[in-house]
């Protein structure tokens, strides 16, 4: 079966998605209360991975009756980020009723790949490495400033592929989506678009769901 985690039954796919996200929001409402962190603090790129970390992150402030202004969603455009999931980042943030702050880490990169003395023509792993720990960076400082929790987004499927950044994306404080298979990922965005606790970002949430799956 190409899709072993995905039942084919669609009310044991249900279910399934029921039980995840309960899970997902639960550990993640023990882990805060047990920290006394101020905030939740994530990298929100548009794509699905941290589209369904933000979702888990609303449903923890609602089982732990906090605003969701507690959430501070941070949208990093890089070299490959493109117009269209800048946008989409931001209206889901918006959407989501969450802090949003918008660093654009072009500059940052620039000056670290000339720092290290990377040829401006080299597109190798060290030019894209750069920028997934340059967000990573961002994020931990910010966590620091604003006495919060990194949630990481990675999937299972790109843990155990290796497809994360050493240093980089694979680093969290808690990684929400750390057990739930890339091919699941969609399913879940898709079962809280249908939900009516996510009924304000809903619409950006099926707009996510029409996006290529791309590692940008």
């Amino acid at each position: 079966d190409p899709r072993p985690f995905v039942p084919s039954d669609h009310a044991t796919l249900a279910r399934r998605c029921v039980e995840i996200s309960a899970n997902q929001s639960g550990s993640s409402t023990l882990l805060w209360e047990h920290t006394g962190a101020k905030k939740l603090i994530l990298g929100l790129s548009g794509g699905l991975d941290s589209t369904l970390a933000l979702i888990v992150a609303s449903r923890t402030c609602g089982l732990l009756g906090r605003s969701r202004r507690s959430i501070l969603a941070v949208t990093m455009p890089g070299f490959g980020t493109t117009a269209r999931t800048r946008t989409l980042a931001l209206r889901l943030a918006e959407a989501s009723g969450v802090s949003v702050r918008e660093i654009d880490i072009k500059a940052a990169c620039e000056r670290h790949l000339k720092d290290i003395g990377l040829s401006s023509r080299d597109r190798g792993v060290a030019y894209e490495n750069a920028q997934a720990r340059e967000r990573t960076q961002v994020l931990m400082d910010l966590a620091n400033k604003e006495n919060g929790l990194v949630v990481g987004t990675g999937d299972l499927s790109e843990l155990a592929l290796g497809f994360t950044t050493f240093g980089g994306d694979h680093l969290s404080m808690y990684n929400v989506n750390g057990s739930v298979p890339k091919t699941l990922v969609r399913f879940l965005v898709n079962a809280a678009a249908e939900d009516p606790l996510h009924a304000a970002e809903s619409q950006a949430l099926r707009e996510g769901l029409d996006l290529p799956i791309s590692p940008k």
